[in-house]
């Protein structure tokens, strides 16, 4: 769809800093106004600003990054979770509304929303129910079920549900930089042998951020031809044992230090296998994982080295 205004929440965090260049490469014709970061600094949780600031931007289409992302964040921080996560984006999906009905909001939903449904040990499609285990879940589901039944009084919303995605530029709150963090510190000599760890067993379907984005990228360029209340869902469709990742980082590095399990580190409930299916996907947007797995943890492992060097 030719967009003159794309705008982008979240755009101070990890996920924009790699949305921004395949954007302007996607729509050169297009501006891009920003919320948060270097944008405008409005509080989601602030209806009125939302509304305020969309009406001055008036986009032709918004990807809603913006959220307490990750499970521990939201843990800690429940009620700002429930503000942010679902009544900053119904406010934001209002004032699109009311801006420019016409207006595309490309949703950031989270394949975390499926939960219990991972139990029955197959690849999720998007015909599985929502059973959120979590806070984060529990709110990023909310929001995608309001976006949905809103859809059906006009809201042109795609909901996207990526499964998990790291890169370079993710905090050590994530599992692929948190081992890699270690890792990189290990082989400098700045920290002993030691790893500490959460699970190891569960197995996890992983995405390289680059190749989720591409996905946004292409659901924006796509829209037209998609149902408003449209699900996606975003999945290599493999899942990947945590240690054999903590070990091929390892490998990458050249160390071999002790692990241990770190009982702060481990959640209360852990699904054995959680992994997607994305034949939708790639049958209406031709969106397929592109980045070897390998590369997405060499970025990740050179992020970390060079960030290690700037640690006090």
């Amino acid at each position: 769809m030719p967009s003159r205004r794309i705008l982008v929440t979240g755009a101070g965090g990890f996920v924009a800093g790699h949305l921004r260049p395949l954007l302007r490469a996607a729509f050169p014709d297009a501006s891009l106004v920003e919320m948060g970061g270097q944008g405008a600094a409005i509080d989601l949780a602030d209806s009125a600003a939302v509304a305020a600031f969309v009406a001055s931007v008036s986009p032709d289409a918004c990807i809603h990054l913006a959220a307490i992302s990750g499970v521990p964040a939201a843990t800690g921080a429940p009620d700002m979770a429930w503000r942010v996560n679902v009544l900053g984006t119904l406010a934001l999906a209002r004032a699109l509304q009311a801006a420019n009905p016409a207006a595309v909001l490309i949703y950031a939903s989270s394949a975390e929303i499926y939960g219990r449904s991972f139990a029955a040990g197959i690849a999720l499609d998007e015909t599985a129910l929502p059973a959120p285990m979590n806070t984060y879940a529990a709110t990023k589901a909310a929001a995608d079920l309001a976006l949905g039944a809103m859809a059906a009084s006009g809201l042109r919303v795609v909901r996207l549900r990526p499964f998990n995605h790291t890169g370079p530029g993710q905090s050590a709150a994530f599992v692929v930089p948190a081992f890699a963090r270690q890792v990189a510190r290990i082989a400098a000599g700045l920290q002993p042998p030691l790893l500490q760890v959460g699970a190891l067993d569960p197995l996890r379907d992983f995405l390289d951020v680059r190749d989720v984005c591409a996905g946004y990228v292409a659901a924006l360029a796509r829209a037209d031809d998609l149902a408003p209340g449209a699900i996606l869902n975003l999945a290599s469709g493999t899942p990947r044992r945590v240690g054999d990742i903590l070990a091929d980082l390892q490998h990458l590095a050249g160390t071999n230090a002790e692990i241990a399990t770190g009982a702060t580190l481990l959640r209360r409930a852990e699904i054995p296998t959680a992994s997607g299916n994305a034949d939708a996907a790639r049958e209406t947007l031709g969106w397929v994982p592109a980045i070897p797995w390998g590369q997405t943890l060499a970025d990740v492992l050179a992020d970390w080295r060079e960030r290690i060097r700037h640690e006090d």
